[in-house]
Parts: C-alpha cells; sequence; structure tokens
C-alpha cells in the first residue's frame, strides 16, 4: 500500500512538469530559406541561410538539453513513469537525429555553392558554421556518455536489490542485456516479489536504452568524422581559390607594372624621335648655309 500511495503522489507530482516539457520539445524547427539552384551566390539569400542554420543548431543543443533532463527525471520515475519519460527521449533523439542530417545537408550545400565575390567573408561564416555544428555534436556525444553511464549504475543498483552479493561478472552481464535467470530466481524465491519485479521491469528498460545509446553515439561518431572530412576538404578548396586569388592579384599587378615601363619607354621613343628630327632639320640647314655660300662665291 505504501509503495502505491508513493506512486500516486510521484505521478501527480510530475503532471505540470511533463506538461512543460512536452510543449518545449515540440518547438518547430526552423526552416530553410527557399534558395533554388544558385540561389547562394546572392549574398543575402547564403546571410540569410547561415542565419537559419545557427538557429537550427541552437534548436538541436535545446534538444539535447531536453533529452538530459528527460534523462535525470527518467532515473528518479517509478514503473510507467519511467517507461513514459524514456518514449519521450525517443521522440526527442529521432527528431534531433534527423535535425543533424537535415543541417550537415545544409551546410554541404553552402560549401558547395560557388564563391565567386565576397570569398573571405562566406569562408569564415562557413567555417565559423561548421565550428558550432561540430561543438553541438560532441555536447550530445558527451551527454550520451553521460547517460550511458547513469543507466549502467542504474541496472547495477536495481540488480543489487534482489541480489545484493551479485559479483562484477552478473552486473556486466545484466547491462549486456542479460541477467533474467537472476530476476527469475528472485521472482520465484524471494518475499520482496513487487519491489523484485519492479526491479527488474526497470533493468529491462535500461538494456533497451543502453542500446539506443550506442546506436546514437555511433551514429554521432559518424556524423562528426564526415564533417571533419567536409572541413578538410572546404579547407583545401578554400586555399586553393585564395591562392588562386593571389595569383590573379599578382598577374595584374605585374601587368600594370610593364603597362607603365611600356608608356615611359614609348614617351622615350617619342622624345628621341623628335630630338632626331631637330637634328636633322638642323643639319639640313647647315648644309643650306654651307651650300649656299660655296655657289656664292663662284
Amino acid at each position: 500500500m505504501a509503495y502505491r500511495d508513493r506512486l500516486a503522489a510521484s505521478r501527480a507530482q510530475r503532471v505540470g512538469q511533463n506538461i512543460e516539457l512536452s510543449n518545449v520539445a515540440r518547438e518547430p524547427t526552423p526552416a530553410s530559406p527557399s534558395t533554388p539552384g544558385g540561389g547562394m551566390s546572392d549574398l543575402s539569400t547564403f546571410l540569410a541561410e547561415d542565419t537559419s542554420i545557427q538557429q537550427g543548431i541552437q534548436q538541436m543543443r535545446d534538444n539535447v538539453a531536453q533529452i538530459s533532463a528527460l534523462r535525470l527525471r527518467s532515473l528518479n520515475a517509478i514503473d510507467d513513469e519511467t517507461q513514459a519519460e524514456l518514449n519521450r527521449i525517443d521522440v526527442l533523439t529521432v527528431e534531433t537525429r534527423g535535425l543533424m542530417q537535415e543541417l550537415k545537408g545544409r551546410i554541404q550545400r553552402m560549401e558547395a555553392a560557388p564563391m565567386r565575390t565576397d570569398i573571405q567573408l562566406r569562408s569564415g561564416r562557413i567555417n565559423l558554421l561548421r565550428t558550432k555544428f561540430l561543438e553541438a555534436i560532441q555536447d550530445y556525444q558527451r551527454e550520451e556518455q553521460e547517460g550511458r553511464a547513469k543507466s549502467k549504475a542504474r541496472v547495477e543498483r536495481q540488480l543489487k536489490i534482489v541480489k545484493p552479493d551479485a559479483s562484477p561478472e552478473e552486473v556486466a552481464a545484466a547491462v549486456e542485456g542479460g541477467g533474467q535467470q537472476i530476476f527469475a530466481q528472485a521472482l520465484t524465491t524471494s518475499t520482496r516479489y513487487g519491489e523484485s519485479r519492479a526491479a527488474y521491469r526497470e533493468v529491462q528498460e535500461r538494456q533497451q536504452e543502453l542500446q539506443k545509446v550506442e546506436v546514437t553515439l555511433a551514429e554521432l561518431a559518424q556524423l562528426f568524422a564526415e564533417m571533419g572530412t567536409l572541413v578538410e576538404q572546404q579547407d583545401a578548396v578554400v586555399n586553393s581559390i585564395e591562392s588562386t586569388a593571389q595569383d590573379v592579384a599578382k598577374d595584374t599587378e605585374k601587368a600594370l607594372q610593364n603597362t607603365e615601363q611600356a608608356v615611359v619607354h614609348a614617351r622615350a621613343y617619342r622624345k628621341k624621335k623628335w630630338i632626331c628630327f631637330f637634328i636633322f632639320i638642323i643639319v639640313l640647314c647647315i648644309l643650306a648655309i654651307i651650300l649656299g655660300i660655296v655657289f656664292g662665291k663662284k
């Protein structure tokens, strides 16, 4: 009877909190602006997409915070409340998984868009988005690792309720999904049937949760590796663009220098040509004077 009273009180205490968390968990994800074809070449469209992706990354962080809060509450919940919290964690996990894949694709499209103008600005914003996204993934990884550790500790605690002298091997087996024989024996021999049954049920729930956490951690590791590869590839592209831009600037400067030299040479050539012309005129005048003197004497 005391157990049932405690269950009812716990349920009543969490009703308001459940409604609040449920509303937050269902906040709409920021939508991607319409950018068909080469629309990303327009700077205003590029910056709008940048802002939208940052909002999506913040939504991802909010989801992870909700998962953390729900997981903590599930550790203190009783019977069917635990399953309810775990179900909501599943919903948020699926939503966050889809959001991460969407953000990855949108960042990839920004990176693939041709950067003809404002190269430094665009590459800087893309680098910042990648950094924030990778940091959010790492935060999610840490939360899942902490959740895994807490769930393992909970399994051990519940196992030792029915078998206080459980060995480390038995605890490890229960964490990995075993331990059914221990609980079956406890249910048939223990005088605390209700408590043993509740412990067995929670261990089963934690085992399922641990399997899902392992799947999430594997997906996060894969996503992090993919984004790391994209960083290396994009850095190579940006370096190539910057190198090309520097080469163009050097060639342009060299061409300007050559043009200036050509102008100087052209001016010098024209000056020398006029000097030669005046010398020729002077020579003609001198010859005319000499000829005039010679023929005048005759």
